[in-house]
């Protein structure tokens, strides 16, 4: 387990992120974080410590710039993810790779890509938008990526599966009530039919949001696993050099 370092960056004049780093020289291979509905709360400035001790520079871009919401308001969170623009949040998701590659301390040229939630949805977008920029992909209980409908009114994502060049983790949980079962066969079928590499893995007993142990789906034995998947297929795609 490695040292580590963290504290706020300014990408630039108008977007800031979480940047937790080893405090060896490395360099080390960096993970973008996208984070869940409710900001770049204490959750996810741990989640970024936790990969800096298993050897990562995370970076997680504040996509919400500023606005933290608590997880019982639900209503401010769903309304702020309903103001985000893809092309936006894609954009600056590249100014978080860009700037981080920049640093010494980091290994590139390429990056891993982990996400929450609605950041599960932003980290399959930014598989196919980042392009060779991504070494590998993990997205926990993703919603919105090939709803019937999304409630949020975002567009479904399975058109940009062509472009997709890292392997894929898609995480769910059997329980959760917001991404029904068809979703991931849907999903599954678009990533089969174009020939990209990928694993579905869906916990029992876990419902939406079961990871982040400040909320009350938590379930700490499918955290537990999913979180060694996670660093198993960034170990794959990125490696770790002590």
């Amino acid at each position: 387990m490695s040292a580590i370092q963290s504290q706020w960056l300014d990408l630039n004049p108008s977007l800031r992120a979480w940047y937790a780093h080893p405090t060896s020289p490395g360099p080390h291979p960096a993970v973008l974080v996208f984070i869940e509905a409710f900001g770049v709360n204490e959750h996810f400035r741990e989640l970024a410590e936790r990969l800096a001790k298993a050897g990562y520079c995370a970076v997680v871009p504040d996509i919400y710039h500023g606005k933290v919401y608590d997880y019982t308001d639900f209503d401010g969170a769903i309304g702020h993810l309903r103001t985000l623009k893809d092309d936006q949040v894609m954009t600056e998701a590249q100014t978080a790779v860009a700037s981080i590659l920049q640093r010494p301390e980091v290994r590139g040229p390429r990056v891993g890509v982990l996400g929450f939630c609605m950041g599960g949805r932003y980290a399959f977008l930014a598989n196919a938008e980042l392009g060779e920029r991504v070494a590998a992909t993990v997205a926990f209980y993703g919603g919105g990526i090939a709803p019937d409908k999304d409630p949020a009114g975002r567009p479904p994502l399975l058109g940009h599966v062509d472009k997709m060049q890292a392997p894929l983790l898609l995480l769910y949980g059997a329980e959760d009530q917001s991404i029904a079962p068809e979703e991931h066969g849907r999903i599954a079928t678009a990533l089969s039919t174009a020939r990209k590499r990928y694993t579905l893995t869906v916990f029992p007993g876990a419902p939406h949001g079961f990871f982040s142990d400040r909320r009350d789906s938590y379930r700490a034995e499918p955290a537990r696993e999913a979180w060694e998947m996670t660093l198993n297929h960034l170990q794959r795609g990125l490696g770790v050099r002590a």
